[in-house]
């Protein structure tokens, strides 16, 4: 379809209009932020806090009529979050989401999601019992994040930009389900995971290191009829300052609050028998590098950030498997590659500073032909992680007509079909 310029353009000036908006809003909006926390002592407390994420989409194409842009506001995040310790080396975390709130590169709902109204399902998020000893040793156990990349430890509210999940997707990430039939849900699944740091050198190296449960068969029913596990693992070396960070959790971006950032990281999975079908099993492993590098620059002239990530996923051979087989599981096998630069200015305007950056997306599979994406964009911060207005424009083919073409089930062995897509988006992040 042959792009509307005026109606681009109208886009651009609506999305300016909000942005000075907000910005104007000194006298009315309070600059406080703060969680809700019930003290006993210093080894035992109990915090309570919440984030949500809404946003609107304009898609080329993306309309019923497939011939007309879509129009659709979502709400792509609603989180509690309550975490405390109850001895000085115990503590645990517990976290809710809404499950039928649809976000980027994760199916709505589940199988087992506590719905009402046919319309939202809150549910378990992470329930995680912590025994963090000392900076060497910690141990966390429940349903966590499974630790690989620095993509997937941000979680949707630390990435840097709105949507940080524009690569392929792991199996826990695209899963509707955990048990028979799933492979956890959001990033998430049950294990337990070490981790620690030491420092090398005046240098900081962070180890983490887990065993999840991974993709369930049932009888007959799946590739893994073993009941084989997920393993995970990453190193992650800063260089210049130190990230300092809740557990293994990381962050696209500080903001130039901790100085100069340098880290390196490498890590990746495996599970036996993850992908396929019981008549073709296939290994799933992946092997993942990453880099973050944030430099304050001098005399107050703002805040450069760079965040870089390689993904190569092997999963088996589409050509191995059946129309006969069943419950088959066709995980992306290929590579990606994504990486943006921000900029953020050191003056405030209204009650928050702007950032400018510029991302881009390239996925190559096995089984289809190279997708790729560019993404230009402004951030308006407000209050770091926890206030922020973006918006920003796509052009590519990596995800048409709305679709996930580059994770998941959907679209992953049909590439040579994914047409030309642009598309604009305005999203609003709160959290505390």
């Amino acid at each position: 379809m042959k792009v509307d310029q005026s109606r681009r353009w109208k886009m651009f000036a609506v999305a300016g209009a909000t942005l000075a908006l907000v910005a104007g809003m000194v006298s009315t909006v309070p600059n406080v932020y703060a969680g809700g926390t019930i003290k006993a002592n210093d080894d035992q407390w109990i915090s309570v806090g919440m984030g949500i994420r809404t946003s609107f989409s304009a898609k080329e194409d993306g309309a019923a009529s497939g011939a007309q842009w879509s129009n659709d506001f979502a709400v792509d995040n609603a989180r509690i979050y309550i975490n405390g310790k109850i001895h000085k080396y115990v503590g645990f975390e517990f976290n809710t989401e809404c499950f039928n709130c649809p976000r980027s590169g994760q199916a709505a709902g589940g199988p087992n999601s506590n719905t009402f109204g046919s319309n939202s399902g809150v549910g378990l998020l992470d329930a995680i019992g912590k025994f963090e000893i000392n900076e060497l040793v910690n141990v966390w156990f429940g349903r966590m994040l499974v630790p690989d990349s620095r993509g997937e430890l941000n979680g949707p509210f630390y990435h840097a930009v709105y949507d940080g999940f524009r690569t392929p997707l792991n199996p826990h990430d695209f899963s509707t389900n955990f048990g028979a039939g799933g492979s956890g849900m959001y990033g998430r699944d049950n294990g337990v995971t070490f981790f620690g740091k030491v420092h090398p050198g005046g240098t900081h190296l962070q180890y983490v290191a887990g065993v999840f449960t991974g993709t369930r068969s049932g009888l007959n029913n799946g590739p893994n009829q073993r009941n084989s596990l997920v393993y995970a693992g990453r190193l992650t070396w800063n260089l210049l300052n130190e990230e300092k960070n809740p557990g293994y959790y990381t962050s696209g971006t500080y903001y130039g609050t901790l100085g100069d950032i340098l880290a390196i990281a490498a890590g990746g999975e495996y599970q036996n028998a993850a992908a396929g079908s019981s008549q073709n099993p296939h290994a799933f492993g992946s092997f993942v590098s990453d880099l973050l590098f944030e430099k304050v620059l001098p005399n107050n002239n703002g805040v450069f950030t760079f965040n870089a990530e390689y993904k190569r996923y092997w999963a088996g051979n589409l050509a191995s498997f059946t129309t006969t087989d069943t419950n088959n599981i066709p995980i992306f096998s290929g590579t990606s590659f994504t990486a943006y630069a921000l900029y953020l200015f050191p003056n405030e305007v209204g009650i928050g500073r702007f950032q400018p950056y510029g991302r881009y997306t390239f996925v190559n599979g096995v089984h289809s032909t190279a997708l790729d994406e560019f993404e230009g964009g402004l951030n308006y911060v407000i209050s770091g992680h926890n206030a922020r207005i973006s918006t920003w424009w796509r052009t590519g083919n990596l995800a048409p007509n709305g679709g996930i073409a580059q994770s998941g089930f959907t679209g992953v062995f049909n590439g040579p079909n994914n047409p030309h897509q642009d598309s604009f988006h305005v999203a609003l992040q709160l959290q505390y």
